[in-house]
């Protein structure tokens, strides 16, 4: 296998056959490939496409690169749910102890923020001693007696995806939808999972702003699933404004703590957490309909008992067994708070949720390059939700900075990020689809 050869060929737009896939991703897990040659090939795939034989190869390839888990003495529906990625998009973290209370087991593998958008890791990194890499077989452990665990991507985990992973995120090739797909199902793949849910973001915050390209990726997401012979469905949320109120890591970490302890409610987040709870338990079998489903989440949610999921695979992993009563304990704050002013009087109208991710990249909370490091505690905190009114001065938003200097920077475009209109907006639906 010669690997320029290969990404002549998919630069050329030829179709690629499933042994030269699985040969150039062997060298790419075994350290074999440059960063430059496996930039041109995500380069390539992004101009050229893949057929759906080829994604289903790649995908395969990528699994295949590590071990694949069993989980035989778990009698467990086994699940999992993946998002596309978004800003303030911390259902992960909620989503995954309500499952285990319903009876699912979640093995969840959850990445690093890519691009414009946060990562699951880099959240759960603001928890003191949380391993994010534990052992096969802590994993399994905490899977089978908490109920779930939401980890990283271990060295023997696909771990072809993770470099590629990598160097998608600094060669602008993150929203191609074959290495999108592939890059999802093969970690999904090698979870050993029996049913996945898809949250398919689409707007100017998510990877697909276009809705029928978001449609295009639902849909080979589970067709290719289905393939692998996965129980599939995707759920097409809207992403023109942040999910959560809050957009950061350590920030978004104590919306989930609220969201657990019932100091949060009723909010866009809640509704998208309550939905993929409830196709996760159909799709298992756990529940009979929707309605069923969703009155046992929010019943997991109400007793208390997913909060004390969350608790313990916290300290299974590490953390401190007190996080949800005692978050100030443990979660480092930014040393400079400072208050977003609305720029006029009326409606919040319109925002751009990818500037805001950015924003956070910009005050720390993100990375440009794959080995910079980040700073948990930036980013920002009450974010007012679209359909708000608004007077002249009143906080939309709260910055949270490593310096005065970064607070007044964050504020000013943070700011501009939204627009305010005279008249009451038409805002759309949070759930726009089911794939």
């Amino acid at each position: 296998m010669i690997p320029q050869e290969i990404i002549r060929r998919k630069r050329d737009g030829d179709e690629l056959d499933a042994a030269d896939i699985s040969s150039f991703i062997a060298a790419l897990a075994a350290g074999q490939l440059s960063e430059g040659q496996i930039g041109a090939f995500a380069m390539a795939v992004w101009f050229k496409g893949m057929s759906r034989a080829e994604i289903v190869a790649l995908t395969l390839a990528m699994a295949d690169s590590g071990n694949r888990l069993q989980w035989t003495d778990i009698d467990r529906p086994i699940a999992d749910k993946h998002s596309t990625g978004g800003v303030g998009d911390n259902v992960s973290l909620m989503l995954a102890p309500i499952a285990a209370a319903c009876g699912l087991a979640v093995p969840m593998i959850s990445g690093r923020g890519l691009g414009h958008t946060g990562g699951t890791l880099d959240k759960l990194e603001s928890i003191p001693g949380y391993l994010i890499t534990p052992d096969a077989n802590l994993f399994h452990k905490v899977v089978k007696e908490a109920g779930c665990a939401i980890i990283g991507q271990t060295g023997t985990l696909a771990p072809a995806d993770g470099r590629l992973y990598a160097v998608r995120d600094v060669t602008a090739t993150v929203d191609s939808i074959p290495l999108i797909t592939a890059s999802i199902l093969s970690k999904k793949l090698a979870a050993g999972l029996e049913t996945l849910v898809l949250d398919v973001k689409v707007g100017n915050g998510a990877f697909m702003a276009d809705r029928g390209q978001a449609e295009i990726l639902a849909q080979s997401l589970v067709e290719v699933a289905k393939g692998a012979g996965v129980k599939a469905s995707a759920l097409i949320t809207d992403m023109n404004q942040p999910l959560a109120d809050s957009a950061g890591n350590a920030v978004e970490m104590r919306n989930c703590l609220d969201f657990l302890a019932g100091r949060k409610k009723d909010t866009r987040l809640e509704t998208v957490v309550l939905a993929f709870a409830a196709e996760m338990l159909v799709k298992s079998g756990i529940a009979a309909s929707s309605d069923e489903a969703e009155t046992m989440a929010r019943r997991a949610l109400s007793s208390g008992k997913a909060a004390e999921v969350f608790a313990r695979m916290v300290s299974m992993l590490g953390g401190p067994a007190d996080l949800i009563e005692n978050p100030d304990r443990y979660l480092a704050r930014a040393p400079v708070e400072k208050s977003v002013p609305a720029a006029r009087s009326g409606w919040l109208a319109a925002c751009d949720a990818r500037g805001i991710g950015v924003s956070v990249i910009d005050l720390g909370g993100g990375r440009r390059h794959p080995a910079d490091r980040i700073d948990h505690r930036v980013g920002f905190s009450e974010l007012l939700p679209l359909g708000t009114r608004v007077t002249a001065g009143e906080p939309i938003a709260l910055v949270h900075a490593a310096d005065e200097a970064a607070a007044e920077r964050g504020a000013t475009a943070l700011a501009m990020h939204y627009r305010i209109t005279e008249d009451r907006p038409e805002l759309t639906p949070v759930i726009a689809g089911l794939v």
